[in-house]
């Protein structure tokens, strides 16, 4: 009998067969298109005697162990709904079903909910193809007694940091996808800063995609050290094997999104949680699908982005400033987690989180370690205010503030950075124009202030004698 089972052999689902049973667990593997399970199968090599094909619903059921451990890797949304439905008539009370697809926390809050004659719980996985198949990082979420069930396996296949697996319990219901959520809300702001770093340097700077990829290798030696950096500098020295030029310079710029980034910022606007650099991320990413109307915009107002003076950056500007816009995506991040445990009840231990993501993930990256230490050390406190990252911030906003202002006098958008600096000086202003707001919709709605000079907070201005 097989300790766990999967359903779903597509590319993730696959790799991450391959991954469970290469750490010694026997698994059955089903897929509705049966060739693609012999051809699963028969590619094995050497993990096949762990792996148990099955052809049918009712014969991957029966080949489990019982109570059953079933992980599902089929594609998010109706496809979910429509294979537990499908396996409820076949199991028993203490039968767990384990979400492992990109679900959005509300499904699987209602999956929660709606689980009658067996468990269920919902967890997220980082890390593509090949954290899939080597070590993701995994975010757990539902009933913590079914964590316990399952944890000694998905801890098994984790990535690990040193010796601590990258795979942890959020909480109940739709945590772990909501964690994974975030993080993947984050992943989109990283990627949009190092991006619009990486155009400073091609359109301000005028360097070549050769040029930028050892600057990127550099960094990545220092405290920007990450998976990111690292792909990046790859992708920036690889050539176009049809034609020979740079990869970068054929790839049109017209940016791809399965909507996880965009679920972050619905839910930190739900939550009224300011996240102004994942919300600039996806909205670059949308107006990158734009790309009629942004030609159109070039053609009637002339190209945006203009060469930079010689003086006027340099690249240790660049590592600094994209090193501020990193840690203040980061803060806002770990502020949202924070906002959503409390409104939904979840205990989720923000220094945890940032250990889940020291390695295996999208987002893995050397700072991510004094990440978690700060959260350790300051568990109710954003980033931002942390001992550690407060210093990090004095020494390189200069720098973020210098090449915004640069960017913007010469027509380079960098919406992810502008947004940075943005939140960053209103979250140092202790008073700011907000008043003003407050007199508007007091003067058009009566919708009453505090004042500073008293306690309370329903007065009114002396305008509201025209209403009475």
């Amino acid at each position: 009998m097989s300790k766990i089972g999967l359903i779903g052999l597509g590319t993730m689902g696959a790799m991450l067969s391959l991954n469970i049973a290469e750490h010694g667990f026997s698994i059955a593997v089903y897929n509705r298109t049966g060739a693609k399970t012999r051809a699963f199968f028969d590619n094995a090599g050497p993990l096949a005697p762990q792996i148990t094909p099955t052809g049918s619903l009712e014969e991957f059921v029966a080949a489990l162990e019982v109570p059953r451990k079933i992980i599902l890797m089929v594609p998010a949304g109706a496809p979910v709904d429509e294979q537990i439905a499908a396996l409820k008539p076949l199991l028993s009370p203490e039968d767990l079903i384990i979400d492992a697809g990109n679900a959005n926390f509300h499904e699987t809050n209602r999956r929660s909910a709606e689980a009658e004659g067996y468990q269920f719980m919902g967890i997220g996985v980082s890390g593509g193809e090949e954290g899939a198949r080597f070590g993701p990082a995994i975010m757990g979420g539902g009933p913590e007694a079914a964590w316990k069930r399952v944890a000694p396996i998905l801890e098994a296949i984790a990535a690990t940091y040193g010796e601590t697996p990258c795979a942890a319990w959020f909480g109940p219901a739709g945590a772990g996808h909501f964690v994974k959520t975030v993080h993947n809300g984050i992943e989109y702001a990283d990627m949009q800063l190092i991006a619009e770093v990486y155009g400073m340097m091609r359109d301000g700077m005028g360097m070549r995609a050769a040029d930028c990829a050892p600057v990127f290798e550099r960094w990545n030696e220092g405290p920007l050290e990450s998976y990111l950096i690292d792909i990046s500098a790859r992708v920036a020295a690889a050539s176009d094997p049809d034609t020979q030029k740079p990869m970068l310079d054929i790839i049109l710029d017209r940016a791809g999104q399965k909507g996880t980034g965009r679920w972050t910022a619905i839910e930190a606007q739900q939550l009224g949680t300011p996240i102004p650099v994942i919300e600039a991320a996806v909205a670059a990413r949308n107006m990158s699908a734009m790309l009629d109307d942004r030609r159109k915009g070039e053609a009637i107002f002339g190209a945006g982005p203009q060469a930079l003076p010689a003086d006027a950056l340099t690249l240790e500007d660049l590592e600094a400033a994209l090193t501020a816009g990193k840690i203040m995506c980061y803060a806002q991040g770990f502020t949202l987690l924070a906002r959503a445990g409390a409104e939904y009840g979840w205990d989720i231990p923000l220094d945890t989180v940032a250990q889940t993501w020291r390695a295996g993930c999208i987002i893995r990256s050397s700072m991510l370690n004094d990440m978690a230490q700060a959260l350790s050390d300051h568990p109710n406190q954003s980033l931002l205010y942390s001992p550690g990252f407060s210093e990090r911030i004095k020494s390189t906003e200069p720098a973020l503030r210098k090449v915004t202002l640069t960017a913007i006098q010469n027509g380079i958008a960098v919406p992810a950075l502008s947004g940075a600096l943005a939140w960053f000086d209103t979250m140092r202003t202790a008073r700011g124009p907000a008043n003003m707001l407050q007199g508007q919709r007091d003067f058009f709605g009566a919708h009453g202030f505090e004042r500073t000079d008293r306690d309370g907070g329903d007065y009114h201005g002396p305008w509201a004698r025209f209403w009475e």
